[in-house]
């Protein structure tokens, strides 16, 4: 006899004169052990059914702001007791029909047989089916005597070895307090982070594409998770790889080896020195740089090429801008001049000194007084609520994302509503008094007893790091500097790894856990083993943070040409080759400035500032150039603000922009000075190409543009032009055709 057989009989029993719950238990009693249905608890069997069907997703029921229809659930189950009110009490019981089970309003949207909005959710064959129509057969209990706690679940296997289109089977298990345990396959939640490598069904089959790599797919049951991990090699021979400068490189082509992908080799120094000069100085090698870097003969000549960025202004100003980016350094108003500058000359001269990383957190966080004694206060300005404050801190310096903890159980981590709150009330003893200067306020420690009240329970939750204790904190100590301290213990598991894993982005283009800053159990980095050892590295040298881009920079990892050999084209995500990346916005606009000769005003600011060292983000309002490529409005503390893809408006704007005309023909520029200079146009060229591209043109390249160079130029009436204006002229297109190139417009 089948599970839904015995539970139509049921309902044919509830029909009857006599009690259905006599009946149920004379039936039970005369059947099979095997046939007997246990009892069905809501917490630990409807919910993973509602849960599986996507009854609880945020795009149906469980949607913000009520639901849908008048029907509400909490989101993928967190919330039982909420979800069997809705269910079972609301609405005079409306939706559920003991009487006659599948009846139930509630099933009959599920299976499609009355109109629903979400379509068919529930096959009406199915074993979830029948276990809902004995759920409401059984009175609808919320749970059952034999009910025990869910204490994890697992997955087997959690790890293994795919071949390229090769199929592996997962099987869930839910382990609970009684020591039982269950088969939860076909009720787990399946999730792959890389659809591109692999894809998997709703029971679990995982299919690899032709990628190769590291893959992972998370599992998801009522709050708990796991996580398979799988490796798919491509499988050609490493028969060589470039001999290993750090640990850095001994854990890049060992994992190459391993996945069987060959490297690329080492690039040659003209475009080392380009990319490493774009990298670390946010700027192009001069002409001079050039020339001198490819005439050495020096043995550590890139060590010393990077010794020298690491000391120079251009760091400093470089990542001062991508540091006040990602801590909001707005200007919404003439009044923020003061706190911008200020704020921003603070990091720029903390980077300059190299200033331990957790010491300028450490300032950062725990920042009083006003802007003009102690400009890290400005982030207190932007950043006012204790609720934006610790989101910002977690994505930003721990790489977790909380934002989702606020309402409810993080959908794929183990952080919940009191872990924010507890977070929250670091900040909960942050005061304000207002200046005599307009917009600016004085920020002090307010004494008293920590705490943020959780508004989903109405309690009060105390200062608590995540999943760590800090301790009883004072009334006189400011909960901010036991945040600093916990954030820059050797035992903190995310603020080493964070930092890490964003600058390894920086210079890769890709982190070894992706996006950068949702560091999680079921996010796990493609290379372990590599970020381990630079979470190690990093902590050990004192949270040095130029320390961290030599070890990277020096790395033959970070040195292997961007030009695919016949296996690694298809490597998105091991760095067998230098992945191309597109100039940022304030970069390019300095690098075009750079080969044309000319500079880009600011207002407030010295002429002949570079735009990689604008202070905040009012002065994209000021440049189209800025606004097209995408130069961030400093409102997010994710990167992913920042345009970094190509567009039409680029294209257009490279092509025939009154900005990008008259820097071509500024007067002064390069295209004048060279068309003036008595000198073959063979050197002209060379000298136009090492500006660009720090090496020589190629003799192809070079014939060409001769022969471009030499053409007769004439009017729109066909009379030859003078000869001096279409020297200048040649030469401002061939400045311009060389700013359309990929090899410009990319760092490789």
């Amino acid at each position: 006899m089948t599970t839904h057989n015995t539970v139509r009989l049921l309902k044919l029993f509830s029909r009857c004169v006599v009690g259905p719950s006599i009946v149920i238990v004379a039936f039970l009693s005369s059947v099979g052990a095997a046939e007997q249905i246990r009892a069905v608890s809501f917490v630990n069997d409807v919910v993973p059914v509602l849960t599986k069907a996507g009854c609880n997703a945020g795009v149906c029921h469980a949607k913000a702001g009520g639901g849908q229809n008048g029907f509400q659930l909490s989101l993928l189950g967190f919330e039982p007791q909420e979800d069997y009110e809705h269910l079972v009490l609301e609405g005079r019981g409306r939706r559920l029909f003991p009487a006659d089970p599948e009846r139930s309003l509630f099933l009959m949207k599920a299976t499609g047989q009355i109109p629903h909005g979400g379509g068919v959710r529930i096959d009406a064959t199915s074993e979830s089916y029948a276990l809902l129509v004995g759920w409401i057969q059984q009175g609808t209990p919320y749970t059952t005597a034999s009910d025990s706690e869910l204490m994890s679940i697992t997955v087997e296997p959690d790890r293994g070895l795919l071949i390229a289109h090769g199929e592996q089977q997962l099987k869930s298990i839910a382990h609970y307090s009684d020591g039982t345990t269950r088969d939860i396959t076909a009720l787990a939640l399946y999730e792959c982070n890389d659809s591109a490598m692999a894809e998997v069904t709703s029971a679990g089959l995982v299919t690899a594409t032709d990628i190769p790599g590291k893959v992972a797919v998370m599992l998801r049951y009522q709050g708990k998770v796991a996580v398979y991990n799988a490796s798919v090699p491509l499988g050609a021979p490493v028969e060589t790889v470039p001999a290993a400068r750090n640990f850095v490189d001994e854990l890049v082509f060992a994992n190459l080896k391993e996945l069987g992908i060959p490297p690329s080799p080492v690039c040659d120094d003209a475009t080392f020195l380009r990319r490493v000069s774009l990298d670390i100085g946010g700027r192009l090698p001069t002409e001079a740089e050039a020339r001198e870097f490819l005439a050495s003969t020096e043995p550590d000549k890139r060590d010393q090429a990077i010794a020298a960025l690491l000391r120079s202004p251009d760091y400093a100003d470089y990542f001062a801008n991508k540091w006040t980016t990602l801590l909001k350094n707005r200007r919404d108003d003439a009044s923020d001049i003061t706190s911008n500058f200020a704020f921003h000359s603070w990091i720029r001269d903390s980077l300059l000194a190299n200033k331990p990383y957790d010491q300028l957190v450490r300032e950062l966080l725990a920042a009083t007084g006003t802007v003009i004694a102690n400009p890290p206060v400005a982030w207190y300005k932007r950043v006012k609520e204790p609720k934006e404050q610790i989101e910002d801190v977690a994505q930003l310096f721990l790489g977790v994302r909380m934002q989702c903890a606020q309402c409810h159980h993080h959908p794929f981590e183990r952080w919940s509503q009191d872990d924010y709150y507890g977070l929250s009330a670091f900040f909960s003893q942050v005061g304000r008094k207002p200046t005599d200067t307009r917009g600016e306020d004085l920020i002090f420690h307010q004494r008293g007893v920590a705490g943020a009240k959780n508004v989903k329970t109405g309690l009060t939750v105390t200062p608590a790091a995540l999943g760590d204790d800090v301790g009883v904190i004072p009334p006189d100590e400011d909960p901010r500097l036991r945040l600093a301290d916990w954030m820059s213990g050797e035992a903190n598991p995310f603020f080493a790894k964070a930092l890490v894993n964003r600058y390894w982005k920086h210079f890769f283009k890709r982190g070894l856990i992706e996006p950068e800053d949702d560091i999680r159990d079921t996010n796990p980095p493609t290379n372990p083993e590599l970020l381990a050892a630079l979470e190690n590295h990093f902590r050990t040298s004192g949270f040095d943070l130029k320390e961290l881009v030599r070890v990277i920079t020096s790395s033959h990892a970070y040195q292997l040409s961007s030009v695919p050999n016949e296996h690694n084209l298809a490597d998105r995500q091991n760095y067998s080759r230098y992945y191309p990346k597109r100039l940022q916005a304030e970069v390019l606009l300095d690098a075009f400035d750079q080969l044309c000769g000319a500079t880009t005003s600011f207002a407030n600011l010295p002429a002949g500032t570079r735009a990689i060292a604008l202070p905040d983000n009012s002065y994209n309002n000021s440049s189209p150039f800025l606004r097209v490529f995408g130069r961030p409005d400093s409102s997010s503390v994710c990167e992913c603000e920042r345009v970094q893809s190509a567009s039409l408006a680029q294209s257009l704007h490279l092509l025939n922009a009154a900005d990008i005309k008259a820097k071509l023909a500024t007067s002064g520029g390069r295209a004048e000075r060279l068309a003036k200079e008595e000198k073959p146009d063979a050197e002209k060229i060379r000298e136009l190409y090492m500006a660009a591209f720090a090496r020589e043109p190629r003799a192809a390249e070079l014939q060409t543009v001769v022969e471009y160079l030499a053409e007769e130029r004439t009017d729109a009436e066909g009379k030859p032009i003078d000869k001096a204006r279409a020297s200048r002229e040649n030469l401002q297109d061939l400045v311009w055709a060389l700013t359309n190139t990929k090899e410009f417009l990319f760092n490789h």
